[in-house]
């Protein structure tokens, strides 16, 4: 049976280091139940078209407004693959064909891992409902100051390396970097 959050919330659940673990966890007092709380995983794409890039300006929060890659959280029972794949449709109307996984990242703070493939645009766009507008860009016309998050950033620069035989996938965070700071140095609102 799904534990729920009013499972955990229940006075017979409390906070302690079950036997042979090393992290406090929630546990339930009358059956030893342990909960763990585990990462969320994003899937995502850097699609191109040709030279483009197909970018989504955010409908929702958080960061409305900003441009992203198409991805969002990996439901249950789904691979990443058709997640990345699923993603595309809901937030571009977008059919892709994806080519592999271009980056893992790591963003600690959200408790997330992100799997990003890089992938072709088969067909034609149009605005999902998470999104105010879609719309291809050349390199030189991405707009790099309304960029929604760091990791999309990372994303579309390794993406370029690979592009332009510098480098060979797959990619982590860049050093130092854990998806706090946008790319000018500032903390992410």
């Amino acid at each position: 049976m799904a534990e729920t959050e009013d499972d955990i919330n229940r006075p017979d659940f409390h906070r302690t280091v079950p036997p042979g673990d090393t992290v406090e966890r929630h546990v339930c007092r009358q059956c030893g139940f342990v909960r763990y709380d585990n990462p969320k995983v994003v899937v995502g794409s850097i699609v191109r078209s040709g030279d483009k890039f197909l970018l989504c300006r955010r409908a929702i929060h958080p960061r409305r407004g900003f441009w992203t890659m198409p991805a969002g959280y990996l439901e249950l029972n789904e691979t990443p693959d058709a997640g990345a794949r699923r993603e595309a449709m809901e937030e571009a109307n977008a059919e892709l064909d994806l080519s592999g996984i271009l980056a893992v990242y790591s963003v600690p703070r959200l408790s997330q891992i992100q799997v990003i493939y890089r992938a072709t645009l088969i067909g034609g766009f149009s605005p999902g409902a998470e999104s105010l507008e879609v719309a291809l860009f050349d390199w030189d016309d991405i707009p790099w100051e309304d960029i929604a998050f760091p990791s999309v950033h990372w994303a579309l620069n390794h993406d370029r390396q690979v592009e332009l035989g510098a480098a060979v996938p797959p990619f982590a965070n860049p050093g130092g970097e854990n998806g706090d700071l946008l790319p000018d140095g500032q903390p992410l609102r």
